[in-house]
Formats: structure tokens, sequence, C-alpha cells
């Protein structure tokens, strides 16, 4: 009887903790058509500096990011820096 009580305490507290989890904020968004190279860098994990002053440098060159996936074309920065910011990233 007290292992199905803590089975079920257990499942109980599965079911609270998750969406708490779920609903925790990211963190900061940077408009990567505005910001600075100091702001991007500063919010987008694995963008130091340099790739952020490369990626003013293409919105300078080439306009306006259109998708958060363009900035893939940027020298440095690889699909995989592009999905783990996803959430980070702002276009307007």
């Amino acid at each position: 009887m007290r292992k199905l009580f803590a089975a079920v305490m257990f499942v109980m507290s599965t079911w609270v903790a998750v969406p708490a989890l779920a609903e925790q904020p990211v963190g900061p968004v940077v408009n990567i058509n505005h910001a600075s190279a100091a702001e991007i860098a500063e919010v987008l994990q694995g963008v130091g500096e340099s790739k952020a002053q490369a990626i003013v440098a293409y919105r300078d060159e080439n306009g306006a990011f259109e998708s958060v996936e363009s900035l893939a074309g940027v020298k440095g920065i690889g699909q995989a820096t592009v999905e783990r910011n996803r959430e980070r990233i702002s276009l307007q």
C-alpha cells in the first residue's frame, strides 16, 4: 500500500512540476535586424563579438534578415547556432 501511495504521489507531483518547467521564459530576445553587435553577442549563445560583428556586416550588405534561418548565411553561423538561439531571435 505504501508503494502504491508513493507511486501515486510521484505521478501527481510530476503533473504539477512539468507545466511549471515548460512555462519558464528562455531569456532575453534580440532583434537581429536592429541590434548592435554588442547586443547580439550578449544575448545569443555561442556568438561572440566577432560573429556578432559579422552578423551586423552581413545585414548592412544584404539588408534585413527575412527569416531566422537566413542567419545561417552569415559566415561562422551554422544551423546549430541558429537552432540553439531560435527563441532568442526576433526579426521585428
